[in-house]
């Protein structure tokens, strides 16, 4: 340990420990949200006693009120309060580097030998599985999130305006945190009660629960990290505009997953129904059951599962690069939507975390909260019944009468071998209780055996 450089009397972890410890994080942090934020428990708060249980919570829920990926957010802002914001990149950027070289990897194999039997019959085997991946994911939330009847009211409400309506998906995000805010105000007897702080029965944490420190906010602070947050966000885009055309698809895929970073509240699986229907059915990058085994690629990378858009910017720039060589045009835009989506991540927490160091316990901001996270259960089974419609079988119809905008599946078109893989993967999830990871490993196994049987997997 080493004495606080603001001399107030408190340790602080030596830089090169934290860099080591991240590191090791960005390795496990496989299944999800959850899990990651279960590495960063056990590491940080339980095992190393850098962060108090009560920091840590304050952090998370800081984390999940914003858009972007809440495990990676979270990473940002301990980093950021063990070492300012050195700390914060460091910690941010080393969460999401070994996803971003791994799933690079797996998309140029997917363009490259996708078109294989042995490889469609893995992938065939791994999409059935993400329904029951995603399955999981909403029982998960539901039991953490829907503590009342006007919480399972508001996740209803957000299933029905997707899935029904076709209402969009910002504003679905919107509403639910301004009923949640509403009830917070008029109807807090609505909302699950605050308790106590969780107990921490450890020895002292080095970032003590109850003193400030970092630095505190200041307009000066909040217009340089904005400014500068602004910049190397938006000048790489710039710049690929300027020689790729306005028209160009790496344009177009900066522009839209800029705008989808501001907008993926939630976490990957409640964004993920937008940015699948923007990528297949507006733009058309890849198809809905390429989108579903990309889903499965990030799912076996370590890192957050929005990760999943590097999958989708590779193909689609694969398949129009313009002037471009195709492989130069596909990892271009992999690199660019990656930085356009997790710049804003760090931004936001840059920004926000000296305010919310001093804004412990807001009402408000926790009833608002409340409403986005009930909301995401609908979201997300939202995106279950799109992946499942498109995985299951061949064939939809378009169901357009008045206010009713929906896809349902052509019963005719039920293709057998993904649903007895999803019924598998399910038992292995639910029943079993193998990890995820494990379970996406036997589903590409059998998908691969029932490809080389012969079977119709495709």
């Amino acid at each position: 340990m080493q004495r606080d450089p603001q001399g107030r009397g408190q340790t602080v972890v030596p830089f090169r420990t934290a860099v080591r410890a991240w590191f090791v994080i960005s390795l496990q942090t496989f299944g999800g949200p959850a899990g990651q934020i279960a590495v960063m428990q056990r590491t940080l708060v339980d095992e190393h006693r850098w962060i108090g249980q009560r920091r840590f919570l304050h952090a998370l829920n800081y984390c999940m009120l914003l858009p972007g990926p809440e495990a990676q957010q979270l990473a940002t802002y301990v980093g950021w309060l063990l070492h300012g914001t050195r700390g914060g990149l460091v910690a941010g950027g080393l969460f999401v580097l070994p996803g971003v070289v791994a799933l690079l990897g797996l998309s140029a194999v997917y363009v490259a030998f996708g078109d294989t039997t042995a490889v469609l019959a893995v992938f065939a085997g791994l999409a059935p599985a993400v329904l029951a991946i995603v399955a999981q994911a909403v029982q998960r939330v539901a039991k953490r999130a829907l503590n009342g009847r006007a919480l399972v009211a508001i996740a209803v409400a957000a299933f029905v305006a997707l899935a029904l309506f076709g209402v969009p998906f910002p504003v679905v995000v919107a509403l639910a945190g301004v009923a949640g805010w509403a009830l917070g105000r008029w109807r807090p007897s609505a909302l699950p009660q605050q308790g106590a702080a969780a107990g921490d029965d450890g020895p002292p944490p080095v970032i003590s629960d109850d003193v400030l420190h970092t630095e505190p906010p200041s307009a000066r602070r909040t217009l340089r990290v904005l400014l500068t947050g602004l910049l190397v966000w938006g000048v790489p885009v710039a710049a690929v505009a300027l020689l790729t055309g306005a028209g160009s698809v790496l344009t177009q895929q900066g522009l839209f997953f800029s705008g989808a970073a501001v907008v993926t509240f939630g976490g990957a699986y409640a964004v993920l129904a937008y940015v699948a229907q923007q990528a297949v059915e507006t733009y058309g990058w890849l198809g809905p059951r390429e989108m579903v085994r990309g889903l499965a690629l990030a799912e076996t990378t370590p890192g957050p599962l929005i990760m999943v858009v590097q999958f989708v910017a590779f193909l689609g720039a694969h398949r129009d690069p313009g002037a471009l060589d195709p492989w130069v045009a596909a990892v271009l835009a992999s690199l660019l939507v990656t930085w356009v989506t997790f710049v804003p991540s760090f931004l936001f927490v840059l920004l926000g975390a000296p305010y919310m160091e001093r804004l412990r316990g807001n009402r408000s901001l926790s009833s608002a909260l409340t409403g986005i996270t009930a909301a995401v259960v609908g979201v997300i089974a939202n995106l279950g019944v799109y992946f499942a419609v498109h995985t299951l079988f061949s064939g939809t119809v378009g169901v357009d009468r008045g206010p009713l905008h929906l896809e349902l599946p052509d019963l005719a078109t039920l293709r057998p071998v993904p649903l007895a893989i999803a019924v598998v993967a399910a038992v292995l999830l639910f029943r079993v209780r193998w990890s995820v990871l494990r379970t996406l490993g036997g589903c590409a196994l059998l998908g691969l055996a029932a490809g080389l049987a012969g079977l119709p997997v495709a």
